[in-house]
């Protein structure tokens, strides 16, 4: 099935999110600012959109693998959720986790944006769970 992604441009610096192969999951969002984030600190980044999501859906902002990997850059709430009702533009907290600092450019790619479905649930307060093999068993649980 496919749905509408509705994309506002509030800034003559905006660029259309879009995925870079077909069939990609996230669509690229760009930088509309040059800003500088420092060693071992975050930086909130514009991206000059405005987005209205399906009915149903949140968007999931991600790191790229490519700045994570080369320049220690990912999104710092990774990762963030922009619910359904939200107008507002699109920014992103990048966090610099290397050893020097990192210039962001205009029109540079700085995260991803995934489209996901929202279940809606009805909460039931209870005194009993089900049980399960792993019962609380966390954080290791599972062995070597």
């Amino acid at each position: 099935m496919e749905y509408q992604l509705k994309v506002k441009l509030i800034d003559d610096e905006a660029v259309l999110p879009h995925q870079a192969y077909e069939g990609d999951a996230g669509l690229d969002l760009f930088s509309i600012e040059e800003k500088i984030i420092k060693a071992g600190e975050a930086g909130l980044i514009r991206t000059g959109i405005q987005i209205e999501l399906p009915k149903g859906t949140e968007a999931q902002i991600r790191p790229r693998s490519g700045l994570a990997l080369k320049h220690s850059i990912t999104v710092l709430n990774s990762p963030g959720t922009i619910d359904e009702g939200y107008r507002g533009e699109i920014k992103i907290i990048l966090i610099n986790h290397g050893k020097e600092d990192f210039t962001i450019e205009k029109q540079m790619r700085i995260a991803q944006m995934v489209i996901a479905p929202v279940l809606k649930v009805n909460l039931i307060e209870t005194e009993i769970l089900s049980d399960t093999g792993r019962s609380e068993g966390g954080f290791g649980s599972s062995g070597k």
